[in-house]
């Protein structure tokens, strides 16, 4: 085994692991590797979100009260 590679148990529902095992079989390639591609892509796009927060972090906010009674000015609500 690669020393960089760390082992840990994972608990799935049952539903979850045989679609994990269908596809690992299917696409040639281990549950470990489906398993670290989908954490690394919700890794990934919590990185993308922060990154937007921090862009966005001068705008003006509005609170849900006020965005409410705006709705209901403009005749959406």
């Amino acid at each position: 085994m690669n020393k960089g590679v760390r082992r840990s148990t994972i608990y799935f529902e049952p539903e979850i692991h045989n679609a994990l095992r269908v596809k690992a079989v299917s696409t040639n390639r281990s549950v470990s590797e489906l398993v670290n591609e989908a954490v690394r892509n919700a890794l990934r796009e919590d990185q993308e979100d922060l990154a937007a927060f921090d862009e966005r972090v001068n705008e003006p906010t509005i609170s849900y009260e006020s965005l409410l009674k705006r709705l209901k000015a403009n005749g959406k609500l």
